[in-house]
Order: structure tokens, then C-alpha cells, then sequence
């Protein structure tokens, strides 16, 4: 494989060095620029790779935006940020100051955004963990405490809108991480500033007081659609720079207090009414209250033990509708912050919990614990100890869930271990086991366990692999296995897979979409930038994808072949077209939007464009068409996602829609799915959510009404309302299930 993307990308060696990854516990490798000395904070090289220096203050920074403090004038700041987007490794156009301090308590990262049209300030998003944030103007940070290629991000909008997440061995990414830490933003002539305060308690580290953490810090300038960092990032690494922390500068100087053995206790209080007209006896204003708690102990630094009790996810927003235009089941991403928390560490095979998977397996799917056929499972306790000793990442993960009569679950036991080992500068192999026990029924247990390995070279070369087995009732054995590579640079790309699915794979604590296949598969892509040839244009991209697909047994069971033209302008809008034809071999009559599909092989071709707006128009969003043939018949679709309208920083509605036309003959259907979600902003620690669902594919329609209230931090008051009805009935629909519940968190740190 690595001969083949050498001979498709011919130059590959010449446009990228390794970056030099620093082992586990190292400072600045041997890359970087010598540490700066005093007043200085900064020295960099000419590759642009960089070394700071953290400077200790003997009192707490005064975190409200204003800048004021004598600090920012004694200690220069660091500024000349490369630019990412648009013109790799040119200076950034507009001035960015970072400096970063650090007391017995915290660590303290501050921001001065100078701009010369601040009137064009994209500020709309006040909300924390929402991913609109990167379409505001915004900056962000990582650091990796370890320097193990782990590490946190967090990012702040104008407008005080902040969102944080977890990194994981510089590919895979949790957002939601939500860490003890205060922000402020505040206004100046020529721009804007952040004052950011993060508490050692809420950070690893290393033992001992002298640190060597990697940072670097990004700014994205929307209305330029401009990207620039700390350090010098290749443009073929989008945002996901910032994740690469062997990339970022390395930082000297840094002390930190002893570690301590930390232990956050989070009780919970609940109470509500419920209705459902579905249940057995019918169940109708039912009063409920219930009680339990989240705790985190640290063993060590760099050892953590998660416990939780009589856990309750009632304060998650309900999932978005999606309508089947497959014979396969559909994939929803986790959203249940005990799940998401530490997720990278637990992924498998280069597939996450929150990724759209396709075809590829996912060994480890939370969404097996605490829902039953997308009814809720009451979870009795579950814990959870994860860590990293030397170049090895570890988790072990068990959860209880109870016995439930309206969703038909027993009580069942999920256990999932897994443990990674970092090779050479970016590499890694590791190894995942899941059990449960009893199986759905109530009977027996499943096992499934496997190795995987990822393998980064120069900047833009990857590689994955894994192989995995599933063990169920009866002794039956049956086994997965994918390669892929990948070369993902700016201008050229290039992808090859190779997926393998036994019959009767079956990892009961995962997902697979579909078992008994062989499937190759590529991707080529060209995507010139025109420069000043076509000023309008950022870039042009060519993309051709083809796949084949047959069963153990030889027998071919699907091809799919695309091309798609894209072109991407300067102001981040996008326009494209692209044209295919696939063929599928449906073994077994089905119904698919309605409409009955005989056995048999199909062949139909589809044509779908669209566009997309960027966000720094008070209306935004993608809207697509495609047109074609469908299983012997015909499809006309027409979408609208992503969709933003925008009323100032607190107010905004976010509309989507899709509607399907299928005709087979004498027969046809119609489909629309209809949503939108109205935002209203207090400040950034409160806000209120309207998602507002309508789905004539399954006859209702939804509504799931949120507030949070992060009333201290970490602690949190919710209240949620739901309800959904059958719009079947006439004249209005009846209600098929309604609920209240009132939910407080309290956060207690020792």
C-alpha cells in the first residue's frame, strides 16, 4: 500500500518531514528551538515548530476580559501566527497575542485579538459544547499535560460561547469532556479578549513539580475564514491541527503543585410526571422521584476511578430522526456524557462512538447499555478506571443494568477492557475485550475481543488495521478483520480499504450494520487551489470513490462507483455535483420508505448537488437535491440540514427538512421529516432548547423542550419536557407519551 500512494503521490517525501513526536515524560525533542531565555517567552525555528515559557505569577489572575493587570504589560505576549487556511505558513493578517501564566492553582491562558474590521465579528454562539462555536470567530487551545499525543482542547467565541473536549492519541476526539474551568471575554477598540483560568485539580499530569506539557493555540478569523496557529500547521490537517500535538510547541518553565488524590463527588436529586398510553396498564401523570450520584477518584496522577449509582440520563437531548432509505439499521451517536467521557480511549479500529461507522463494525457501542429497542433501561452502578503508566493507555469499564418491564430488558452485565500501547513516534497497537452477560433473551453470554494497530507517517500518511472475533452461544466463532491507508494531503488524497465480516459476527456490546461481506474499497482526490488565477475560489476538488462488495460465498452483493466537483470559495460556501451508479443484490423481500422491493439485483444511477452556506450569514446552511433511479423504480430528494437563522448572540432557529418522492410502478410514497431547533441564550452557563420533530415515515411527531443552568461549576439544574403524538388520528393527534422531570446536579470537590 505504501508503494502505491509513493507511486499516485510522487512528491510525498518532499512535502512532509516527520514531525518529531516527543516520547512519553520528554521536553522539547530534538526538533525545537532552544528554550527562550527571560523577559522572552518564545523562540521558534524555521520550520515554524516553537518552545515557550510559561511564567509563574504570585497572585490569581483576575479573570473578566479587561486585560488590566500590570502582568500584561511586564511579560510580552506571543503573537506572529502562521496561517493554516488560506495561504499555508504565511503570516497570520491579523494580530494575535497569547500569553500564559500559571500560579499555585491554576493555569492561565489569555487572548488579544486585534482586528481591523471588528464590526464584521461573526458572534452568534453563546452556548457551551456546541459545535456552532467553530463557525463564529473563536479561539482555541490544546494542551498535552503527558506529552503522550493525548491531550484537552478548549474554545472560546466574542461572545463568551466555550466548548471543551477531550483528544486521543491525536485522531479521535470527545466534546464531552466537561472539566472545572472559568472564562471571560471582554471588547477593545481594535478587537477582542479571553481570559481563561484552568485548575491543576482538573488536569493530569506527571509526577513531580518540574512539567514538560506541549501547547499551541489557534484563532479562526470567520469573516476572513482565516485559520492560523501558534506553531506552523500543514493545511492538509484542517482544525484537526490542533489535536497534533507533536506539532505543537513545547513548554518550559511550568511548575505544578503536588499531585493530590482528588475525589468529586456529584450527587443528583430528581423528580417528575409521565404519561404513556402505550404501556400496560396504561400509565398517566405517574409521579417519580429518584436519587443517586457520579464520583471521580484519582489513584494516582495519572489513574482515575469513575463510579456511578442509580445513573439517570434524563437531562440528554432526544436523538434526530432519520429516515431509512436502506434495509439496514440506522446508526445514532452516543450523546450520554458517563459514555462520552474518555470515549477515544475506548475506540476501536479507528471507529469512534460518535462517527457514522458504515459498514465497519464498531466492537465497543454504548449505546447497548441502559436502552433496549430505543426504550430506557434503568442502570443499577457501573465504574470505570482508566490511566496511562509509561507509553500504555489503559480502561476498564463495568456497568449493571436492571431488569425493566416496559423496554423487556434483564438484568444484565456489560463489561468492556481495553488497553493501547504507544511504538515508535506516532504509532500504536492495543487490544479491546467486551462481555455480556446474559445475552437479550436472558439466556447465555457473548464475547468479543480483537487487536488493532494505527501507524502515522510524515504528516498526512496513515495507516489502520484490526482483526477481531466474536464468541456466542453454542461455541459459534466468527471474526472481522479491516486494513485501510490513507493519505490525506492538501492537494492529492488517497484512500484503500479492505473490510472482511464473517456470517454471524455478532459483538452483542457494539454495532454491525451488515455481516456476511468482502468489501474493497477507494478514494482518489485532486483539489488544487487556483490562487490568484480565480481569487473568488479557495479551492477545486475532483473525487472519485468506488466500492465492491460480495458475500464468503463469492457471491457479489453490491458495486458503488462516484464523482463528485467540488468548489470551495473564500468566504466558506461550498458548491457541488456529483454523479454515480450502484448496484445491490436484495436477498429477501423488504420495505423500504413504504414502498415493497422484490428479491432480486438492481442497478440505478442518482445525480445529487447542493450547496452550503457559511455561518456569517444571518441565514446559513446545506441544501441538497438528488434525482435517480431507486430499486426498479424512481427517487427525487431534496434536504435542508445544518440550517441557522440567526437573531442576534441569543436567539437563533435551526430548521432541517427532508422530503422523498418514490415511485415503483403503480406505486408510490411520500416521505417528509421535518425538525427545527429554536436556541435562546441567557448567558453562556444558561440557555433553553426547543427540538421540534416531524416524521410522516412513522406518523409523529415530537418535542423535547430542554433548560441548563450550569449554576456553579459543575453543578447544574436541568428541566426537561417531552412529548410525542401519533398523528395518525384525526382531527388532532393523540398523545402517545408526555414527560416532566426536574433535575438538579451538585457538584462536591475534596
Amino acid at each position: 500500500m505504501l508503494a502505491l500512494c509513493l507511486a499516485v503521490v510522487p512528491d510525498l517525501a518532499a512535502q512532509n518531514s516527520d514531525p518529531a513526536g516527543a516520547p512519553s515524560g520528554a521536553g522539547p525533542d530534538a526538533d525545537s528551538p532552544s528554550p527562550p531565555q527571560a523577559p522572552e517567552v518564545i523562540n521558534r525555528n524555521a520550520a515554524g515548530r516553537a518552545t515557550v515559557r510559561a511564567v509563574q505569577v504570585d497572585f490569581p489572575v483576575r479573570i473578566d476580559g479587561r486585560l488590566d493587570e500590570s502582568i500584561y504589560i511586564t511579560t510580552p505576549g506571543m503573537s506572529d501566527f502562521f496561517q493554516q487556511e488560506p495561504r499555508e505558513g504565511l503570516p497570520a493578517t491579523e494580530k494575535t497575542e497569547v500569553w500564559l501564566f500559571y500560579d499555585a492553582n491554576n493555569v492561565y491562558v489569555t487572548f488579544k485579538c486585534w482586528e481591523t474590521r471588528p464590526d464584521l465579528l461573526v458572534a452568534n454562539e453563546m452556548r457551551r459544547d456546541n459545535n456552532n462555536v467553530f463557525q463564529n470567530d473563536n479561539v482555541a487551545i490544546m494542551f498535552d499535560t503527558l506529552n503522550d499525543r493525548n491531550g484537552i482542547e478548549l474554545a472560546v467565541t466574542p461572545v463568551g460561547g466555550r466548548w471543551d473536549g477531550q483528544l486521543t492519541n491525536e485522531r479521535t476526539f470527545s466534546s464531552d469532556w466537561n472539566p472545572v474551568w472559568d472564562v471571560a471575554v471582554g471588547r477593545f477598540e481594535n478587537g477582542w479578549t479571553v481570559e481563561m483560568a484552568i485548575p491543576f485539580k482538573s488536569l493530569r499530569y506527571q509526577a513531580g513539580s518540574e512539567q514538560n506539557w506541549r501547547f499551541n493555540a489557534r484563532r479562526i478569523n470567520r469573516w476572513k475564514n482565516e485559520t492560523s496557529f501558534l506553531t506552523r500547521i500543514p493545511a492538509s490537517l484542517t482544525l484537526r491541527g490542533l489535536w497534533v500535538s507533536s506539532l505543537a510547541a513545547g513548554v518550559v518553565d511550568l511548575r505544578v503543585p503536588s499531585a493530590s488524590r482528588n475525589l468529586d463527588v456529584k450527587p443528583y436529586a430528581l423528580t417528575g410526571l409521565s404519561s404513556d398510553t402505550r404501556a400496560n396498564p396504561t400509565v398517566k401523570n405517574d409521579p417519580s422521584g429518584e436519587i443517586g450520584f457520579d464520583g471521580r477518584y484519582s489513584l494516582t496522577q495519572n489513574v482515575v476511578a469513575d463510579f456511578t449509582y442509580n445513573t439517570d440520563f434524563a437531562q440528554v437531548e432526544a436523538d434526530e430522526q432519520q429516515v431509512n432509505l436502506t434495509r439496514f439499521s440506522l446508526f445514532f451517536p452516543e450523546k450520554r456524557e458517563f459514555f462520552l467521557e474518555n470515549a477515544g480511549l475506548f475506540s476501536f479500529g479507528g471507529v469512534g462512538l460518535t462517527n457514522t461507522p458504515g459498514d465497519t463494525p464498531i466492537l465497543f457501542y454504548s449505546r447497548r447499555i441502559g436502552l433496549n429497542g430505543g426504550l430506557a433501561v434503568p442502570i443499577t452502578a457501573g465504574g470505570r478506571l482508566t490511566g496511562r503508566v509509561g507509553r500504555t493507555s489503559f480502561g476498564l469499564l463495568n456497568v449493571e443494568s436492571a431488569d425493566d418491564a416496559t423496554s423487556g430488558a434483564v438484568d444484565t452485565n456489560f463489561t468492556v477492557a481495553r488497553v493501547r500501547q504507544d511504538i515508535l513516534r506516532r504509532s500504536s497497537i492495543g487490544a479491546l475485550a467486551t462481555n455480556r452477560s446474559p445475552l437479550p433473551n436472558g439466556t447465555g453470554s457473548n464475547q468479543a475481543y480483537g487487536v488493532d494497530a494505527t501507524f502515522a507517517f510524515f504528516t498526512n500518511l496513515t495507516a489502520a488495521a484490526y482483526w477481531a472475533q466474536t464468541d456466542s452461544p453454542a461455541g459459534r466463532k466468527a471474526a472481522s478483520y479491516r486494513g485501510q491507508m490513507e493519505y490525506a494531503g492538501d492537494r492529492y488524497g488517497l484512500q484503500l480499504e479492505q473490510l472482511g465480516i464473517d456470517r454471524g459476527f455478532n459483538p452483542e456490546v457494539g454495532f454491525v450494520r451488515r455481516d456476511d461481506i468482502r468489501r474493497s474499497s477507494g478514494l482518489v482526490r485532486f483539489s488544487p487551489r487556483p490562487g490568484a488565477a480565480v481569487p473568488a475560489v479557495r479551492k477545486f476538488v475532483w473525487t472519485g470513490t468506488g466500492a465492491y462488495l460480495e458475500n464468503n460465498g463469492g457471491q457479489v452483493q453490491g458495486r458503488d462507483w462516484r464523482g463528485e466537483f467540488a468548489i470551495e470559495l473564500q468566504n466558506s460556501d461550498r458548491y457541488y455535483v456529483n454523479y454515480g451508479g450502484t448496484y445491490e443484490l436484495i436477498p429477501v423481500p423488504v420495505r423500504i420508505l413504504g414502498v415493497p422491493i422484490a428479491p432480486g439485483g438492481y442497478q440505478y444511477n442518482t445525480t445529487r448537488a447542493g450547496v452550503t452556506y457559511g455561518q456569517q450569514r444571518l441565514v446559513s446552511g446545506a441544501v441538497a437535491f438528488e434525482t435517480g433511479e431507486f430499486y426498479g423504480g424512481d427517487r427525487t430528494s431534496v434536504s435542508v440540514t445544518q440550517g441557522r437563522v440567526t437573531f442576534g448572540p441569543r436567539l437563533s432557529v435551526e430548521p432541517t427538512w427532508q422530503g422523498n418522492w418514490v415511485t415503483q410502478g403503480a406505486l408510490s410514497a411520500t416521505t417528509h421529516l421535518t425538525g427545527g431547533r429554536v436556541v435562546y441564550t441567557v448567558r453562556p452557563t444558561m440557555f433553553a432548547t426547543a427540538l421540534i420533530q416531524y416524521n410522516t415515515a412513522v406518523s409523529a411527531v415530537s418535542a423535547n423542550v430542554r433548560l441548563r443552568w450550569e449554576y456553579r461549576p459543575g453543578s447544574e439544574l436541568f428541566v426537561v419536557y417531552n412529548e410525542q403524538r401519533d398523528t395518525i388520528s384525526t382531527p388532532l393527534p393523540d398523545l402517545m407519551s408526555r414527560s416532566l422531570v426536574v433535575k438538579v446536579t451538585r457538584l462536591f470537590r475534596f
